[in-house]
């Protein structure tokens, strides 16, 4: 049975998930609605990435449950894990561009492999996405010959290309000027729109996640600690989102790992150790 159209997208209630007996995630819960772009934020190590992994089944949760669409995402079979996979994208760090492919190949990469549309229809899908990125002139180039920003322009073209329900944005804004960060921004939010996708994105980029994103979640020792909207963060004065938004080396956060008194363990004392 479908499920109902406001139903939505993504579900996780309770999940705990790790590595090797250290929990990263640890009864996280969040629900996405369809149609929204949510900013997952939160230190290095918090989990974000690995919560993106539970979504597309490449990790399992230890616990609890992943919901994407009404499926439950860790007891999905082979077959139906990849039907599922082929309706996201994801757009990473660095865009991972085929290389030895031009731009033009490495957009019509996913139809070749994922489908069996003639070249006729694959080349006109293809000058599609790139003119929806804005670089339909540069089909003919190699990704030698691309700025960063034109790059990332291109894999996001290519993550769009099976007009995916839910993208995944890892570190999007990373290593752009602020004039490249904007443009993908703006293409993030516009997309979103244009192909009524529902948008995950994990970044640190505090300021372009202000612009775009609907809803913000902090994430902190395995746990969503903070839900709220671009203007409830701006407005904020809780100290751990003050930190966190501005930056500030101490606070809740602290600078200092846990360590004996310093002043001991200049004066020698023995049951400190050096």
């Amino acid at each position: 049975m479908p499920e109902p159209l406001d139903a939505p997208l993504i579900e996780l209630k309770d999940v705990r998930f790790g590595y090797g007996g250290r929990l990263v995630l640890d009864g996280l819960d969040l629900t996405v609605p369809r149609g929204q772009i949510l900013a997952v934020m939160g230190g290095s190590g918090s989990g974000k990435t690995s919560l993106l992994g539970l979504l597309g089944g490449r990790n399992i949760a230890l616990s609890g449950s992943v919901k994407v669409d009404g499926n439950e995402v860790g007891s999905l079979n082979g077959a139906k894990l990849y039907a599922l996979r082929r309706r996201m994208g994801m757009l990473f760090q660095f865009g991972a561009l085929f290389t030895d492919l031009s731009v033009f190949e490495n957009v019509a990469f996913p139809y070749r492999e994922q489908t069996d549309l003639p070249e006729a229809v694959i080349r006109d899908l293809v000058l599609l996405k790139l003119e929806a990125v804005g670089l339909r002139g540069a089909a003919d180039l190699a990704p030698s010959q691309l700025s960063g920003g034109m790059a990332r322009r291109v894999a996001l073209a290519r993550a769009i290309a099976l007009d995916p329900m839910l993208m995944f944005y890892d570190e999007p804004f990373t290593g752009l000027d602020p004039i490249s960060a904007g443009i993908i921004g703006r293409l993030i939010q516009r997309l979103n729109v244009a192909f009524g996708m529902t948008s995950l994105l994990v970044t640190h980029d505090v300021n372009e996640t202000l612009r775009i994103a609907d809803r913000i979640v902090v994430i902190s020792e395995g746990r969503i600690v903070r839900d709220m909207t671009p203007q409830e963060l701006r407005s904020s004065d809780d100290r751990f989102i003050r930190q966190f938004a501005d930056g500030l080396p101490d606070g809740p956060v602290p600078f200092h790992y846990p360590a004996s008194p310093y002043a001991g363990q200049l004066l020698g004392d023995h049951d400190v150790h050096a």
